[in-house]
């Protein structure tokens, strides 16, 4: 499951392997090994990708389905139309 989420977040965030490592100042194969399910990233690195992926922990780690969008920095109209679009696709699920 995590290495499903590592993956699906790296991509959707447009950025490879090599600059994910970069990122977290680890090797490519590292990143590849988490991807793979080959190894799991340590508590550490659990919290960095949590927080440079703005998702949670328990999101991470499969205890929980939901993604969490942090809009704290997004101005009143930018959240309403956030609110929006998330609305509209709830809608069109339906």
């Amino acid at each position: 499951m995590i290495a499903d989420r590592i993956k699906q977040l790296r991509t959707s965030c447009r950025i490879t392997q090599t600059d994910l490592a970069k990122k977290l100042n680890i090797t490519r194969s590292s990143v590849n090994a988490w991807e793979m399910g080959i190894s799991t990233p340590s508590t550490y690195y659990l919290v960095e990708l949590s927080l440079l992926f703005h998702v949670s922990t328990d999101y991470l780690l499969g205890l929980d389905n939901n993604a969490v969008l942090d809009i704290s920095n997004l101005s009143e109209q930018e959240i309403k139309i956030v609110y929006e679009l998330v609305q509209y696709f709830r809608e069109s699920k339906s």
